[in-house]
């Protein structure tokens, strides 16, 4: 909760900052935009191969990612009207749970994961709507993980998921609020990233699989461009 309080504090100190600098007056048309959104975090994956089971996965074991919804800020350079570039600041916090055969089980608590990404996007101007789509790299860094209580009741005593590369895909429009700069945005994101669980018995690794991540990123906001 304390993450999601400061990001909440970043995301008003940013829009604040940007309204109320005069040098920086708003323009439709300016080089930077700064987007301000409340964002649907969505998992999509689950369990794609198991590496190494010393406890005996049952048949059908499968695992899920819980949502989540938190405060985002997006910063944006245009080189023009059509093309600019793009990265995001958030974190956000999952649980893992089981699905399957582990239907409910406690797997992972509090894993806390930031998608670090920066993607090209390419402008259509529609008049009142301006459309875009993008694409770029995305390393999911995760931390603070922690064995839920039904791999602890297995013997696991520490879990750790893998940082890792990935591909982001983006879709989306603005529609600008008058000349002055502010205007509405509405933002989705695919990524493709997976990561590998690894649970381990005091030093002896019990458990390794290797996840689909995949999470839909939904956002609405509003946006201020100068």
């Amino acid at each position: 909760m304390p993450l999601n309080i400061r990001t909440v504090a970043l995301l008003g100190a940013t829009l604040s900052l940007a309204l109320a600098t005069p040098a920086q007056a708003g323009s439709r048309d300016g080089a930077i935009q700064v987007r301000g959104f409340a964002t649907a975090v969505l998992p999509d994956g689950g369990i794609e191969r198991v590496t190494r089971d010393a406890i005996g996965l049952p048949a059908g074991a499968q695992s899920r990612a819980t949502d989540s919804v938190i405060p985002t800020v997006a910063v944006e350079y245009f080189f023009n009207s059509s093309l600019s570039v793009e990265t995001i600041c958030c974190v956000t916090p999952h649980d893992v749970r089981g699905a399957g055969a582990l239907d409910g089980a406690e797997l992972v608590d509090d894993a806390i994961i930031l998608p670090a990404t920066v993607t090209a996007k390419l402008h259509l101007d529609l008049g009142a709507v301006k459309p875009y789509i993008g694409a770029g790299p995305a390393m999911f860094l995760i931390f603070g993980e922690d064995v839920g209580a039904d791999a602890a009741a297995l013997g696991a005593t520490s879990v750790d998921l893998s940082d890792e590369i990935g591909l982001a895909l983006q879709a989306g429009f603005d529609v600008p609020l008058g000349d002055g700069g502010l205007g509405l945005s509405v933002d989705a994101k695919r990524y493709f990233v997976d990561t590998t669980a690894t649970f381990r018995a005091g030093t002896a690794t019990a458990l390794q699989t290797e996840h689909v991540l995949d999470p839909w990123v939904v956002s609405a906001g509003i946006a201020y461009r100068f």
